[in-house]
């Protein structure tokens, strides 16, 4: 009897850990169907921006981008205008370094070493592929003859930097929201305000005059790809160089656990270990 209330503790910490192994792994099947519709959908992206930049380099201005930034300028409700001032705020210089700055600064005072230098990397990097994109296409910004201008900017049009900064950054603030945060309403109330910007920058920028309709969707397509691309160097990073940092659970009443792989070598290791301890001390 005694052996048998020696052996439970190491049982129930070996069916833990399988429970834990078996929530975290997907069939084979559902695996490569996922990793053939994520490969898909970033091919269909890529595809679209590249017939698209090539559609602008051809024909800079278009009768479909005249005739969607009227409409959208025809919008008359109250606060409209100031709303869509106060969204294109964060994204003008030298706000959006402060912003940068602030944001970092916190993630990095909570220990997240690794997520505050990857905001850095996300933003310098999607930044730099909008500053060679719209230096290779060289399209002008639309002009007060032809819409309702509210600032002039000397820079190109195409992408919209703003769009794609909010992609870029905030895009990444949002995931590393999602993947540390347990679930909560404070949770879910900060990404709903993340997606909000992320929306309605597209609308502002257009409304604003300061971009045609096409430089929005260029900037959404070529910023999802910039996102996607650094999540995934913030992945590959992780999981080499910061295990020591916890990842909060997907579930509040899960343990909390690793990114990849190692975490699951890492049990076993200690289930082995543990086991090997307690048939010695028998």
């Amino acid at each position: 009897m005694a052996a048998q209330k020696n052996e439970d503790p190491i049982d129930e910490l070996q069916d833990a850990a399988q429970q834990a192994a078996r929530a975290e792994s997907e069939p084979a099947p559902v695996r490569r169907y996922r990793a053939v519709l994520f490969r898909g959908t970033l091919i269909l992206i890529a595809g679209a921006f590249a017939v698209l930049t090539f559609i602008i380099k051809t024909m800079p201005l278009s009768a479909i981008d005249v005739q969607i930034t009227r409409s959208i300028q025809m919008i008359k409700f109250p606060s409209f205008e100031l709303l869509m001032n106060w969204i294109s705020w964060p994204g003008y210089t030298p706000q959006n370094f402060i912003i940068v700055a602030v944001i970092v600064w916190v993630i990095y005072a909570f220990g997240l070493h690794w997520e505050a230098v990857m905001a850095l990397i996300a933003v310098a990097f999607t930044e730099s592929v909008n500053l060679l994109v719209k230096n290779l296409v060289q399209r002008p910004r639309p002009s007060s003859s032809t819409v309702n201008v509210f600032t002039v900017l000397n820079s190109y049009s195409f992408p919209s930097g703003h769009v794609m900064f909010y992609l870029g950054f905030f895009g990444f603030i949002g995931f590393l929201a999602y993947t540390l945060l347990k679930p909560s309403y404070k949770r879910s109330l900060l990404l709903a305000f993340i997606s909000c910007l992320i929306i309605l920058i597209g609308v502002s920028r257009i409304f604003l005059g300061e971009h045609w309709a096409s430089d929005v969707l260029g900037a959404y397509l070529l910023g999802s790809l910039a996102l996607v691309a650094s999540v995934q160097f913030y992945l590959w990073g992780k999981t080499r160089f910061f295990l020591h940092q916890p990842v909060a659970a997907s579930k509040p009443d899960q343990p909390e656990k690793k990114i990849g792989k190692l975490s699951h070598n890492s049990t076993k290791r200690t289930l082995e270990n543990r086991k090997n301890k307690h048939v010695e001390e028998k």
